[in-house]
């Protein structure tokens, strides 16, 4: 999977279960070249979410949330994850 089909892939993910009014999902891949455990065809993504719904939750709720929504992405194709709720 290349880094567009990924990002179209948590977008639309996300939308389907969240009540979200602006989502931007960033490809940060670069900030993790040369580190131990950084492999091919996995990414490092920052989510960025204006969100109702999760600004009412804590943080950790909210980011078990989509972890959870993400979880075959986390394990297949996802390195890290910087999620951003506003």
């Amino acid at each position: 999977m290349n880094i567009n089909q990924l990002i179209s892939i948590v977008k639309k993910k996300l939308e389907k279960d969240i009540n979200i009014e602006k989502i931007k999902v960033e490809d940060k891949s670069f900030l993790h070249k040369g580190h131990a455990g950084n492999k091919l065809g996995k990414f490092h993504l920052k989510i960025s979410i204006q969100s109702k719904d999760l600004k009412k939750m804590d943080r950790i709720k909210s980011n078990k949330k989509i972890y959870s929504i993400l979880s075959l992405e986390m394990r297949d194709f996802i390195h890290s994850l910087q999620i951003l709720i506003e």
